[in-house]
């Protein structure tokens, strides 16, 4: 029996290794055009023999450039020396002003500091709560305790630590958080402070002076029962009608659930389309955005190092990998460019209903048929419309968003499962208030329009579309 220890093997195996220069194709692939601008700095960065074409170089200049003489390139490197010579007087003179001018002064410095104390930055709930603090005469141990609780709560404007809590972390009295607490339930926004939904909803109705309406009555006594709309049990127990229960509830509805919910910044998301799709002459076009893409070349400069012969084998072979390595760049976002615009023009073609009609016509579209139509792998599709967006007729989109499964109709005819969605959302949109459709009944009318679909999936797409179930839409 061998002995316990470290000890040495070696074994064989194969395994699969992706080359860096495809691992940089397949990121710059499935890289959004937001992040493949700052990708593409970051590479010619790296990579000096990179540089950007002018916007406004008409194509013919581009290649005329590429075969520019000695001469070309003294006349330049002279014109930069020139520039360069400008800008050190220029930044010499700028100098001496700033040391003795206005720039310097301390009224160009309040000026400054003024415009940075401008900048226009959200106010958080924690800041509101403390800005209305400021303006109440405390004591030490009361704002110490007042101070506490505001840190406590969290941003929809809840409690989230008991006064007990609080005491035994802090050593100062019960008493105390009890006090400050009802002091911070009267700021602003109306409820905060609370420590559940219905302290938070009577909160509102008192500041409101509703404390002996049926309103308050209801969320006092009934909270539970009106949370699952058990309006007929809410009704009996308290000796009213269920009308006068359906009215109150209403009112109830348009209070604050989440009172510091305004003060939360919403994330701001920017999305920029990688294809736009126009119609022109009554026919759908796909125009890809190639203005936010870098038009790359390789430096005619460098070219130059290495045609001359006074430079050594090192600097040649660096310069040739930079080289190579910038050409298959280019190579890599023509062909994004090209597999995104093959994979956008089949979209077009197959969802041509949607584009004149809307959401509702969508058809059931697979990535494994996009990838048959445009002669690539599935997973290349994949990663082609991951992150994009495609500007449409109807709004924009994600490219995800138009493949989709679907169900054959009676008529033969597919139908993508947002399709079915929008048809349920209408329905339920149009059903009687008093008698909502249940999701046998949804099945049946979908059924009858030759919709084939399960009871489980129709629960599931409610579900998804957050529609409450039948009998928590009736309404009295």
């Amino acid at each position: 029996m061998a002995g316990q220890g470290m000890h040495q093997s070696q074994n064989l195996a194969l395994q699969q290794i992706l080359a860096p220069q495809l691992q940089q194709s397949l990121l710059i692939l499935q890289t959004p055009l937001l992040e493949l601008r700052n990708l593409v700095q970051q590479e010619m960065e790296t990579n000096p023999v990179l540089e950007e074409l002018p916007d406004e170089s008409p194509t013919d200049e581009r290649d005329g450039a590429e075969s520019s003489t000695d001469n070309n390139f003294k006349e330049e490197f002279e014109k930069l020396v020139s520039l360069d010579e400008e800008w050190r007087d220029y930044m010499a003179q700028s100098a001496s002003y700033n040391s003795e001018g206005f720039r310097n002064s301390q009224e160009a410095q309040d000026k400054r500091q003024f415009f940075f104390d401008s900048i226009a930055v959200q106010e958080t709930l924690q800041q509101h709560l403390v800005a209305q603090l400021n303006q109440t005469t405390l004591e030490a141990d009361d704002r110490k305790a007042a101070e506490l609780i505001i840190g406590n709560i969290d941003d929809n404007g809840f409690l989230q630590s008991t006064p007990e809590e609080m005491a035994l972390s802090s050593g100062v009295p019960k008493e105390d958080f009890e006090k400050m607490l009802a002091l911070i339930q009267s700021f602003s926004p109306r409820g905060v402070g609370a420590r559940d939904l219905r302290e938070c909803l009577l909160i509102q109705l008192q500041r409101d002076g509703r404390e002996s309406s049926l309103e308050y009555r209801i969320v006092s006594e009934h909270m539970e029962d009106l949370g699952r709309r058990r309006f007929s049990e809410i009704a009996r127990r308290m000796g009213i009608s269920v009308e006068e229960v359906q009215s109150a509830a209403d009112k109830i509805a348009r209070l604050n659930p989440r009172p510091g919910q305004a003060f939360t910044a919403a994330p701001q998301n920017y999305v920029l389309p990688d294809a736009t799709v126009e119609k022109v002459d009554g026919d759908y076009q796909v125009v890809l955005n190639n203005e936010q893409i870098p038009h790359l070349r390789i430096s005619n400069l460098y070219k130059d190092i290495i045609a001359q012969g006074n430079n050594g084998a090192e600097v040649k072979d660096y310069i040739r990998d930079k080289i190579r390595s910038g050409k298959f760049l280019i190579r890599s976002i023509h062909q994004r460019q090209q597999t995104i615009s093959n994979i956008a023009q089949q979209i077009v073609s197959r969802q041509r209903d949607f584009l004149e009609h809307g959401p509702s016509h969508l058809k059931p579209m697979t990535m494994a048929e996009i990838a048959d139509a445009v002669g690539v792998h599935e997973t290349t599709v994949s990663r082609a419309v991951s992150g994009k967006y495609m500007a449409t007729p109807q709004g924009i989109f994600e490219m995800k968003y138009f493949f989709t499964s679907g169900y054959q109709t009676a008529t033969g005819e597919s139908m993508s499962n947002t399709s079915v969605k929008e048809a349920i959302l209408d329905l339920v949109k149009h059903e009687n208030g008093s008698a909502p459709l249940s999701d046998q009944q949804l099945v049946e009318i979908l059924t009858e329009r030759g919709i084939p679909i399960a009871r489980r999936t129709v629960a599931k797409y409610r579900t998804e579309l957050n529609i409450l179930p039948s009998h928590m839409r009736r309404k009295y």
